[in-house]
């Protein structure tokens, strides 16, 4: 018999839209990647058509290592590489 794989693959029914999920996201702790590498994590208080995302509570990491603390930020979409959910821990 074959093992069972521990993996969930979602069902049609499971599936959440790119839509659905950027709404899922506002207000939630999120990071932000850059087509130049940099991270920004912080909580995603709007994001428009064009991906431009307005943050607060930013923090900007270069390498791994922080770099700069923001209250609020923006960034331009056309630099977004992705958006990532954070889960607490």
């Amino acid at each position: 018999a074959r093992a069972r794989s521990p993996i969930r693959h979602a069902s049609m029914s499971d599936a959440k839209s790119p839509a659905d999920f950027l709404k899922s996201i506002k207000g939630q702790k999120v990071l932000v990647k850059l087509n130049s590498g940099v991270d920004y994590r912080g909580i995603m208080s709007s994001l428009d058509g064009y991906m431009n995302i307005a943050m607060e509570q930013t923090e900007e990491y270069v390498n791994g290592q922080l770099k700069n603390k923001y209250g609020d930020a923006f960034v331009r979409g056309n630099n977004v590489l992705y958006i990532s959910a954070v889960k607490d821990k």
